[in-house]
């Protein structure tokens, strides 16, 4: 795999040139960059959708939005206060998060129910659980060639079917509902150029973490669209790009977009949808921002150790060095984990062989029908054993399922010891097939981050996941449990056809064709409940440091924790109970003790009288800054982290601290777009500290003069300062921030500022 340091001019499709004269010689005429970039499919599609007169300032309509079941609600409730009367485009809402409907009592069902009252009421498309999951859905119903799709899903990709698409923070999606923009600056587009074809026994998440273990310490593709081409294309099947496509979620990429032929023209056939194909190919001259050669034949069956995708090696790598690796594993588990409890891999090791007690093939990234087809092919007679190792494989969508019962996969698989379930997305994110404590599981899916399996760290449980490809979790499952690469066996694999027949969403998913009808009544339940109200932005602020965390990154997971929290999804005050409780089980607290500060400032009472301590931060602040009262400031908490937001797009991971009465993130950097703009359309200031050393810490406070004016001023160095008996001043910077975010900040949350401006 090469990576350009520079960027490239591609000829053709096929000619890589970093010089542009080089380039310009080639095709016999004067090649210029700004030109040269309009020929990406990338560039093309975000020019169709682009509603702005400047292609470097875009402001992006969507064709079509898509949720699932722990998200749709609270997005749905964010844009019914801000004014929504109907759905303006496409709105699915499919159910495979929240579908087990086994923890919190009837709150999970009555979310589907009111799900589907709103798709009557507003004119949306309801999937009901074990359908399908809600990438699948997407692949199968939705997809477009040149189109564009925005879910609040981080893994929302369907690049390989040719349309962009991009997983978003929920507000997002509300702007879109009430026919508003997705505003951001031109990504870069990084072309990912593929040669050669896989080897036998390797697997589309071979190749994904392949790239992963690549680019994302790199931060090579932060941000920017991932554009595939090359002749490697043609020896990958449609299911294989959808698995690496999937994938490219981990890399922290904005979006990916693939040029397509006649595969992905019979895909579509196959899926009764032809008109919805389009031809996609770069430009004869197109410029790269960056470009990652990567020959297919080179590519090993990979695994991803615990607890990051892009913590990769290759099996045969880990089989030769397994004690030094899993050593290093545990080192670096411990910087996360800290000393709350004892985590162990080496103790995995039987006979110099490194065994596992579970594997799993699931969800958007390993449901799709060839991963299981392929993995029955490894497994068709065999047993995987009466010992500790279990296999649960969950296709991703009925069809897929029903598909496999017709031609025997199904038996096949059950036949080993395997178990069979319907399409749900629970082993991704923690609510289902948790492993025994001090357990480590092998998973096709998208993520393996601290605890995400669903043990609970804070009740002193700890379980861990590898990812790897269905055929090599198969090839494991086949020797018993024992680590075994694909490419260790001697199968051959059959490619049974796949037939793929609609009439089950025919005769189970609502559809109301963009036909809205008020009169439908919306069901609530108890657990979901309205956004409370929040203050505009304050004169002057007061933060209280109330979290500080040192990891090299923070995942969403650790800000507001999956798997058990996601029954309270649609109760903002009860979810915010659980935030930073993996990391920082002391933050709720402290964030609520200040918090009370802020409302006794709202309610024009003193605040010092219920939190004594701002008695004194009153006092030192006035020393320098004698305008200063209680009727021109906020008081609230914010957190550090060096580099939050990897992995969901999940907006609680910001709206909870808001709720706590957070108004700041100070970060070395942020580690998604996504994450920054959660912060933002939850009218939290998303501030960069760019020196060495912090100049404050856990439990000081933080005074910022005149933040109203710095932000309504568009100034992007602040001056703040550590209160004390001597206030010392430091700098925070806003970085980019578009004039509608600002507003947003302003008026201190997306749903006031649609109050304010519709």
């Amino acid at each position: 795999m090469k990576l350009y340091n520079n960027g490239v001019y591609v000829l053709n499709g096929k000619d890589i040139f970093e010089d542009p004269q080089a380039a310009s010689a080639a095709c016999g005429k004067s090649v210029s960059q700004s030109e040269a970039t309009t020929g990406t499919i990338a560039y093309g599609i975000l020019k169709s959708h682009n509603t702005s007169s400047d292609m470097e300032a875009l402001e992006i309509k969507f064709d079509k939005l898509i949720s699932h079941d722990i998200t749709y609600v609270g997005i749905i409730q964010t844009a019914r206060a801000s004014g929504l009367e109907k759905f303006p485009i496409p709105y699915v809402l499919t159910n495979c998060h929240n579908s087990l409907c086994a923890v919190g009592g009837t709150i999970n069902e009555d979310d589907h129910l009111f799900g589907l009252s709103c798709a009557k009421r507003y004119g949306g498309i309801y999937v009901p659980p074990h359908q399908a999951v809600i990438h699948q859905f997407a692949r199968e119903m939705l997809a477009t060639g040149g189109g564009m799709i925005l879910g609040s899903d981080s893994h929302t990709r369907y690049g390989a079917l040719g349309t962009m698409a991009v997983g978003e923070g929920g507000p997002e999606l509300v702007k879109q509902l009430l026919s508003r923009t997705y505003d951001i600056k031109r990504p870069e587009v990084v072309g990912i150029y593929l040669t050669g074809a896989p080897r036998k026994g390797v697997g589309p998440q071979d190749v994904a973490l392949a790239i992963i273990g690549e680019v994302f310490e790199k931060g090579y593709v932060k941000n920017k669209v991932m554009e595939f081409f090359g002749p490697g294309l043609a020896s990958l099947s449609v299911d294989f790009r959808i698995g690496v496509d999937v994938m490219t979620t981990e890399t922290t990429c904005l979006s990916s977009i693939w040029e397509t032929d006649s595969a992905v023209k019979d895909f579509y056939d196959m899926h009764g949808r032809t008109s919805d194909f389009k031809e996609l190919h770069p430009a004869d001259v197109a410029y790269y921002d960056g470009l990652i050669e990567i020959d297919l034949s080179e590519i090993e069956p990979m695994i991803a150790m615990p607890f990051h995708p892009s913590n990769t090696y290759t099996i045969r790598e880990l089989k030769a060095n397994l004690d030094d690796i899993l050593a290093d594993v545990e080192k670096r588990a411990a910087v996360s984990l800290g000393s709350d409890v004892n985590y162990s891999l080496r103790d995995k090791v039987r006979d110099g062989k490194l065994y596992v007690e579970q594997g799993i093939i699931a969800g958007c990234a390993g449901g799709g029908y060839e991963n299981i087809t392929d993995a029955a092919d490894i497994l068709r007679g065999s047993s995987i054993g009466a010992d500790e190792f279990t296999l649960s494989i969950y296709p991703a969508s009925t069809p897929i399922y029903m598909q496999l019962m017709k031609n025997g996969c199904a038996a096949d698989l059950l036949a080993t010891g395997a178990i069979l379930k319907t399409a749900f997305c629970g082993p991704c994110f923690g609510a289902g097939d948790t492993p025994n404590n001090g357990g480590l599981s092998i998973r096709h899916s998208t993520r393996n981050f601290p605890n995400r399996e669903g043990s609970k760290l804070q009740n002193g449980q700890i379980a861990s996941v590898a990812l790897m490809d269905a055929r090599s979790i198969a090839a494991t499952a086949a020797n018993g449990g024992f680590l075994t690469g694909a490419d260790e066996l001697d199968v051959t694999f059959n490619k049974p056809a796949y037939y793929f027949d609609k009439s089950i969403y025919e005769k189970r998913v609502f559809d109301s064709h963009g036909e809205a009808d008020p009169s439908v009544e919306l069901k609530f339940g108890p657990n979901i409940k309205d956004w409370p109200a929040m203050s505009p932005l304050p004169t002057n602020l007061i933060l209280k440091v109330v979290s500080e965390i040192h990891d090299p990154v923070t995942t969403t997971d650790e800000l507001i924790p999956s798997g058990e929290t996601s029954s309270y999804r649609s109760n903002p005050l009860a979810l915010a109970e659980f935030a930073l409780s993996r990391k920082d089980p002391e933050y709720v607290g402290r964030a609520k003790e200040i918090q009370k500060a802020q409302k006794a400032v709202e309610a024009d009472s003193c605040p010092g009288d219920v939190v004594p301590e701002v008695h004194d931060v009153m006092k030192n602040i006035k020393a320098d800054f004698p305008d200063v009262s209680r009727a021109n400031i906020g008081i609230g908490s914010t957190i550090f982290a060096v580099k939050p937001g990897d992995g969901s797009a999940r907006e609680q991971a910001a709206s909870c601290q808001k709720v706590l009465g957070g108004w700041a993130n100070v970060a070395n950097e942020y580690a998604t777009k996504r994450y920054r703009s959660n912060l933002i359309n939850w009218g939290m200031l998303p501030f960069l500290f760019d020196g060495d050393k912090l100049p404050f810490g856990l439990g000081d406070f933080i005074f910022i003069p005149d933040i109203r004016t710095a932000v309504s001023d568009k100034r992007d160095v602040i001056t703040a300062y550590k209160v004390g008996e001597k206030n010392e001043a430091f700098e925070l910077r806003l970085g980019d921030l578009t004039d509608n975010e600002r507003q947003i900040i302003l008026d201190g949350c997306l749903i006031n500022y649609y109050r304010e401006n519709n």
